[in-house]
């Protein structure tokens, strides 16, 4: 293997929402050079940031049913019963919910959790307050799935953080998808929730790491243990 292919193998490929902001990066770091050589090299590392935030790797998915699997990479900040935000409509009862907060550090490209039909989107404009906080889940600009799998459906929502500006959904009303499967993405910090039926049972702590489309992070009610089987997404 030529040194080329080596390091084209240990980099994860871009998504294609990244390209704009990554050439603008890059149009900026030589026009930089020009003024003064510094702040051309201070542009290079940015712009090699700004690739690496937009990187879309693939995932190996575990298929076993009953599973549910982390929609985004981040650090699980919350793990806890909460009302759903009213535009799901999933109740007025509080539901098992995870949260996963994403640093600009975090791949955030995000996925399904389940495999199912996509019942319902919705797009809400809202604040941009730190997506760390416990208020951001009524507060801040988000957009809302819910996943119809089975019997049960599960509230998926991403939502905009301090210096996030735009969500991008990638599926449509109505699609189906498989778990694991790109759904959308936030730019530059953020949050997703993830609102499980009643009687779900976590399987992830406050304060652990999530990989998106990989880490199992609840198992639905009756939900049998069988073998796991594998999806690279």
């Amino acid at each position: 293997m030529s040194v080329v292919a080596s390091i084209r193998s240990q980099l994860a490929p871009i998504n294609r929402e990244g390209y704009p902001f990554v050439g603008i990066f890059a149009l900026a770091s030589l026009i930089l050079f020009l003024i003064w050589t510094p702040l051309g090299w201070i542009g290079t590392v940015l712009t090699v940031w700004c690739a690496y935030f937009f990187r879309d790797p693939p995932r190996v998915t575990p298929m076993r049913e009953g599973v549910v699997i982390a929609p985004a990479d981040g650090r699980v900040s919350k793990v806890i019963h909460a009302v759903p935000p009213v535009e799901l409509g999933l109740g007025d009862r509080p539901l098992p919910r995870v949260s996963i907060f994403m640093s600009v550090f975090d791949c955030h490209v995000n996925r399904s959790p389940v495999s199912g039909r996509i019942e319902k989107i919705v797009y809400k404009k809202g604040a941009f307050i730190s997506a760390d906080l416990d208020k951001a889940s009524e507060d801040n600009e988000r957009n809302s799935f819910v996943i119809a799998s089975g019997q049960d459906r599960i509230g998926v929502i991403q939502i905009a953080g301090l210096v996030a500006r735009r969500i991008v959904c990638f599926t449509r009303q109505g699609a189906s998808v498989a778990a694991g499967e790109r759904i959308g993405m936030i730019r530059f910090g953020s949050r997703v929730d993830v609102y499980l039926p009643e009687g779900t049972r976590p399987l992830v702590a406050e304060g652990q790491t999530a990989t998106a489309g990989e880490t199992v992070i609840a198992e639905l009610k009756g939900g049998a243990v069988r073998e796991l089987t594998f999806r690279v997404n």
